[in-house]
């Protein structure tokens, strides 16, 4: 079913929080994934049920879309079925928005999931984590894909930067940053205008690279998820402030940093009174095409 969001309520929304967890007990990824995640980001409770993050954001008076990762290909772990994360979402709508995972190792049948996660669990979007997915988001193969996520008038959200799935383990884990790299996603951009693509977290070492497709590419956005807002490179804030403001969407990467630590470092930042609704909810509210 469609979110209920009131959204004259909310005094933000969350566009980045991972289920990490289906009730079952089944886990996105494996042991020492989830591990070395848990110890990159000194997170004390990695895998919060569905409904203890709607309460989180209930009592918060938030709202936050959630989804998981399928990297079943490279890394043999089955993931958390979309359709679990629909019907968690559907459970409290009045606070969760749901996103999809689809493996683009599965080709044809990835594709065709597309229009029945949208047209029959309400699904608003898509998320990809080319690194731990392992694909290259250029590889025309995954094109099908994207033109399927356009055609649904749905953003797909791509990892971009560094990521801490793997930090530390005996060669990452094999997963490659490279994939991540935020110049990938202008070749999509360009190839799919159609195609709303957000650009997940501070791009880590890439952040000029990503600030110059969102700036070029109309159809390009950003979500600032995954950092503490006191470690934002200059340059983000800048743009953030200014020419990208309203593009810029606020994420936290819950549960591995709380909407409570990311807000209160936000606050410290120097982001202009007119610019912070915008980044908090208002921005997000037009990308998912909710009113308020």
């Amino acid at each position: 079913m469609p979110a209920q969001i009131r959204t004259d309520d909310l005094t933000a929304l969350d566009v980045h929080v991972h289920i990490e967890v289906d009730d079952d007990g089944h886990t996105s990824m494996g042991g020492e994934l989830l591990e070395a995640s848990a110890a990159y980001f000194r997170s004390h409770h990695r895998t919060p049920t569905a409904d203890e993050i709607a309460r989180t954001y209930r009592d918060r008076g938030m709202a936050a879309v959630v989804f998981t990762v399928d990297h079943q290909a490279a890394t043999g772990h089955p993931p958390i079925a979309n359709e679990f994360v629909a019907e968690a979402a559907a459970r409290h709508p009045d606070v969760l928005i749901p996103f999809a995972s689809l493996d683009p190792a599965r080709g044809r049948a990835a594709v065709a999931e597309v229009s029945r996660l949208v047209g029959e669990y309400g699904v608003r979007g898509f998320k990809f984590h080319p690194s731990l997915q392992h694909f290259d988001p250029t590889d025309r193969a995954v094109f099908p894909l994207y033109e399927a996520i356009a055609a649904q008038g749905v953003p797909a959200v791509f990892h971009t930067g560094q990521t801490g799935i793997g930090a530390g383990l005996r060669g990452g884990g094999g997963i490659r940053l490279g994939l991540s790299n935020p110049m990938l996603l202008d070749e999509v951009a360009a190839t799919f205008p159609d195609l709303t693509i957000v650009m997940a977290h501070p791009s880590f070492p890439w952040q000029d690279e990503a600030l110059a497709v969102a700036t070029h590419k109309e159809n390009v956005w950003i979500d600032l998820s995954g950092w503490s807002p006191k470690y934002f490179p200059p340059n983000l804030v800048r743009y953030a402030n200014s020419l990208l403001q309203d593009k810029v969407l606020f994420g936290s990467d819950f549960p591995v940093i709380t909407p409570d630590r990311w807000l209160a470092d936000f606050e410290r930042l120097d982001i202009k009174p007119e610019v912070q609704p915008k980044i908090l909810k208002r921005n997000a509210c037009r990308l998912l095409g909710l009113a308020g």
